[in-house]
């Protein structure tokens, strides 16, 4: 009885076995195959939210090349004094900042509020003011009754200056938000790595907004009217969204007031106004009257200062997040013929080994070239930030999958291992790429450092059926490494 027991017990251990292994060669199978392309293209942003102060635009992450690379993107702009309310995602970004300037916040959990003001400076402020009250802070029973014992001081985490040419890394969870106090609208577009290992969601994009009442900004179905290409998972998302119409809320307004009101110790009014329930304004606000808090120091001694004034020094807490690539000085590759190309990896920003992303900038002058080539082990989403190209994308079978001239504003995709070559028109070619991997490899096709040069004389001779001459101009008629000089009219006709 015993041997029939543990022989049935073994069969289904078999059974189940073998069954979780078809599933998981069947899901490998199937994440394989989306890569599998035979086609890609320069893409303009398919979902767009006006709102009081700005505008957020979407591409389609269910198109193939999106979901090859497993990544979304978005492009973000906010009007002058307008206010990006506070939000987090489900995956890790990476930011870049095309224009503009404006203040960045982070909230890092368990981290203290390491800005703080003195009673000293509100004396200050309100003798510059007139003694007049500030918004928020010394008013009404408050300041009658000097609140009782001591005046309640504003305390926050460090607020960053952003400016364009900004790359701004931002870990999963983390809650940011946005205000632009310059003289001219703020642009950034962001990368969200769904397929990260931080994300341990669906394959979807999430945006959880604490405040306002966002619109989706993933909600492609009016603009494809194709359900049968949503990942898995969406669908429940697509239901939610037709019967709430296109108010998602803020995650405040799922709570009961009344439990709410208890966990933050605040009255049903202040419940209420958490909640939205009524304020219809979308994502990106106007911000009306004052704006200010408690400003970072502008120069380092003053930083160091304040660090030291509130003795917290924690790694993790004062981590870098951010840093400039567009600046010429910061130049990786530099040629007075062909422009100038800067990276950014986890060894410059060591935040970056913790998303697993890395970032290049690049700015070729007219007809400059890109050397052709492929990225070892990341997938490359290419934003065109000004001017306009040719670009040209081969598979794995030598097929074209894209041959097209790429334009401001648009964005695409070179999957990985995938070749890539990018010829600047006339008016030159600015863009930001961002790479799925924190330490992005590449190997060229052309120039100094390509994988051609490193060959022998004779394995180029015998694989091309050429002379050693031949190869050996192959070889060493390129003393560039990736940005590479034309005197050739990118006007040319294709052939």
């Amino acid at each position: 009885m015993a041997k029939h027991l543990a022989l049935s017990f073994s069969l289904c251990l078999l059974v189940l076995f073998q069954g979780c292994l078809a599933i998981r060669q069947q899901c490998q199978s199937s994440q394989q195959n989306v890569c599998m392309l035979n086609q890609i293209q320069a893409r303009e942003p398919d979902n767009r939210i006006e709102t009081e102060a700005g505008r957020i635009e979407s591409w389609d992450y269910n198109q193939d090349d999106f979901q090859c690379a497993g990544v979304a993107v978005q492009r973000f702009t906010i009007e002058r004094n307008g206010l990006h309310l506070p939000s987090y995602t489900n995956t890790p970004r990476l930011v870049y900042v095309v224009q503009g300037r404006g203040h960045l916040g982070l909230v890092f959990p368990g981290c203290p509020e390491t800005f703080e003001e003195s009673e000293q400076s509100i004396e200050e402020q309100q003798q510059q003011q007139g003694h007049r009250q500030r918004h928020g802070r010394r008013q009404g029973k408050f300041g009658e009754q000097e609140q009782q014992e001591f005046e309640q001081l504003d305390r926050h985490q460090r607020v960053r200056v952003i400016k364009q040419g900004d790359v701004i890394a931002v870990p999963a969870g983390v809650t940011t938000w946005t205000h632009n106090d310059g003289d001219q609208s703020l642009v950034y577009v962001t990368l969200l790595d769904i397929s990260n290992n931080h994300n341990q969601l669906d394959q979807n994009p999430r945006r959880f907004y604490l405040a306002g009442n966002p619109q989706d900004e993933f909600n492609f179905n009016q603009q494809q009217g194709q359900s049968q290409q949503r990942r898995p998972g969406q669908q429940g998302r697509s239901m939610k969204h037709q019967q709430q119409g296109n108010n998602n809320n803020n995650i405040f307004s799922g709570f009961e007031a009344r439990l709410l009101a208890d966990a933050l110790n605040i009255d049903q009014q202040t419940v209420q106004q958490l909640q939205g329930q009524s304020d219809n304004r979308p994502q990106i606000i106007r911000v009306e009257g004052r704006f200010d808090f408690v400003e970072p120091p502008e120069s380092k001694s003053e930083e160091r200062q304040l660090q030291g004034h509130n003795g917290f020094e924690e790694v993790f807490c004062h981590m870098k997040i951010k840093q400039n690539i567009g600046n010429p000085s910061m130049a990786d590759v530099f040629s007075p013929q062909a422009g100038r190309i800067s990276t950014l990896n986890s060894f410059s920003l060591p935040i970056l080994r913790f998303l697993r992303l890395s970032a290049e900038r690049g700015f070729l002058y007219n007809n400059a070239i890109h050397s052709p080539h492929w990225n070892l082990n990341a997938h490359e989403i290419i934003y065109v930030i000004r001017g306009n190209a040719r670009v040209q994308v081969v598979n794995d079978s030598g097929e074209t999958i894209l041959d097209d001239q790429v334009r401001q504003g648009q964005l695409f995709i070179v999957p990985q291992n995938h070749a890539v070559l990018q010829k600047a028109m006339s008016d030159g070619y600015e863009y930001i790429a961002f790479k799925t991997d924190d330490n992005a490899m590449v190997n060229t096709l052309a120039g100094r450092t390509s994988v051609l040069r490193a060959l022998p004389d004779v394995v180029l001779a015998n694989a091309y059926q050429m002379d050693r001459e031949q190869a050996r101009n192959v070889k060493y008629n390129r003393q560039e490494t990736l940005a590479l000089s034309s005197s050739r009219s990118s006007q040319s006709q294709r052939s």
